[in-house]
Protein backbone atom coordinates (compact mmCIF):
# COMPACT_ATOMS: atom_id res chain seq x y z
CA UNK A 1 0.00 0.00 0.00
CA UNK A 2 3.26 2.45 0.83
CA UNK A 3 4.24 1.86 -2.53
CA UNK A 4 1.44 2.66 -4.16
CA UNK A 5 1.09 5.92 -2.46
CA UNK A 6 4.41 6.14 -3.07
CA UNK A 7 3.93 5.70 -6.99
CA UNK A 8 1.01 8.41 -6.70
CA UNK A 9 2.56 11.41 -5.33
CA UNK A 10 5.57 10.81 -7.58
CA UNK A 11 3.15 10.72 -10.26
CA UNK A 12 1.35 13.57 -9.52
CA UNK A 13 4.62 16.03 -8.77
CA UNK A 14 5.81 14.57 -12.58
CA UNK A 15 2.64 16.00 -13.68
CA UNK A 16 2.59 19.29 -11.66
CA UNK A 17 6.14 20.19 -12.84
CA UNK A 18 5.90 19.44 -16.23
CA UNK A 19 2.80 21.81 -16.12
CA UNK A 20 4.32 24.56 -14.40
CA UNK A 21 7.51 23.91 -16.82
CA UNK A 22 4.80 23.94 -19.61
CA UNK A 23 3.24 27.34 -18.81
CA UNK A 24 6.42 29.03 -18.08
CA UNK A 25 7.78 28.12 -21.59
CA UNK A 26 4.95 29.38 -22.91
CA UNK A 27 4.47 32.71 -21.32
CA UNK A 28 8.32 33.27 -22.27
CA UNK A 29 7.97 32.65 -26.14
CA UNK A 30 4.43 34.26 -26.40
CA UNK A 31 5.86 37.47 -24.90
CA UNK A 32 8.86 37.28 -27.52
CA UNK A 33 6.42 37.00 -30.00
CA UNK A 34 6.33 40.66 -32.16
CA UNK A 35 3.32 42.58 -33.06
CA UNK A 36 2.22 44.02 -36.21
CA UNK A 37 0.99 47.43 -35.83
CA UNK A 38 -1.32 48.59 -39.19
CA UNK A 39 -2.59 45.12 -40.13
CA UNK A 40 -5.60 45.13 -40.92
CA UNK A 41 -7.89 41.97 -41.44
CA UNK A 42 -10.75 43.01 -44.00
CA UNK A 43 -14.40 41.28 -44.21
CA UNK A 44 -15.81 42.52 -47.09
CA UNK A 45 -19.92 42.04 -46.72
CA UNK A 46 -22.25 42.80 -49.01
CA UNK A 47 -26.17 42.09 -49.03
CA UNK A 48 -27.61 39.82 -46.31
CA UNK A 49 -24.01 38.48 -44.80
CA UNK A 50 -25.54 35.58 -43.40
CA UNK A 51 -22.13 33.96 -42.10
CA UNK A 52 -20.89 37.20 -40.76
CA UNK A 53 -21.09 36.88 -36.85
CA UNK A 54 -19.18 33.78 -37.67
CA UNK A 55 -16.95 35.11 -39.61
CA UNK A 56 -15.92 37.49 -36.87
CA UNK A 57 -15.97 35.49 -34.29
CA UNK A 58 -12.89 33.69 -36.46
CA UNK A 59 -11.38 37.01 -37.24
CA UNK A 60 -10.81 37.48 -33.52
CA UNK A 61 -9.03 33.99 -32.76
CA UNK A 62 -6.69 34.76 -35.54
CA UNK A 63 -6.38 38.42 -34.52
CA UNK A 64 -4.83 36.88 -31.19
CA UNK A 65 -2.25 34.98 -32.55
CA UNK A 66 -1.40 38.69 -34.63
CA UNK A 67 -0.96 41.32 -31.98
CA UNK A 68 -2.02 45.09 -33.53
CA UNK A 69 -3.60 43.83 -35.97
CA UNK A 70 -7.39 45.30 -36.63
CA UNK A 71 -10.87 43.90 -37.90
CA UNK A 72 -12.27 46.15 -40.92
CA UNK A 73 -15.80 44.88 -41.91
CA UNK A 74 -16.22 46.36 -45.04
CA UNK A 75 -19.63 47.48 -46.39
CA UNK A 76 -20.01 46.57 -49.91
CA UNK A 77 -23.64 46.58 -50.30
CA UNK A 78 -25.11 45.63 -47.09
CA UNK A 79 -28.73 45.08 -46.50
CA UNK A 80 -30.22 47.81 -43.65
CA UNK A 81 -30.50 44.80 -41.14
CA UNK A 82 -26.93 43.31 -42.32
CA UNK A 83 -25.46 47.39 -41.54
CA UNK A 84 -26.76 47.09 -38.10
CA UNK A 85 -26.10 44.18 -36.95
CA UNK A 86 -22.11 45.00 -38.34
CA UNK A 87 -21.87 48.48 -36.76
CA UNK A 88 -23.26 46.45 -33.08
CA UNK A 89 -20.50 44.20 -34.06
CA UNK A 90 -17.68 46.76 -34.55
CA UNK A 91 -19.01 48.65 -31.56
CA UNK A 92 -18.71 46.04 -28.99
CA UNK A 93 -15.28 44.29 -30.57
CA UNK A 94 -12.35 45.74 -29.65
CA UNK A 95 -10.10 47.29 -32.31
CA UNK A 96 -13.03 46.70 -35.04
CA UNK A 97 -14.45 48.86 -37.49
CA UNK A 98 -17.15 49.47 -39.83
CA UNK A 99 -16.55 51.26 -43.01
CA UNK A 100 -17.23 51.81 -46.27
CA UNK A 101 -15.84 49.45 -48.61
CA UNK A 102 -15.26 52.34 -51.69
CA UNK A 103 -12.92 53.93 -49.12
CA UNK A 104 -10.43 51.18 -48.66
CA UNK A 105 -7.53 51.37 -50.83
CA UNK A 106 -4.81 49.30 -51.59
CA UNK A 107 -1.21 51.14 -51.96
Amino acid sequence: MVLLQDGLIAFFSAVGLTTVVWMAAGALLRAGRPSVPGLLLVLPLRGEALAMEADVRELRRVRHRLPGAKILLADCGMTEEARALAAYLAEREEDTALVDGAEIRVE
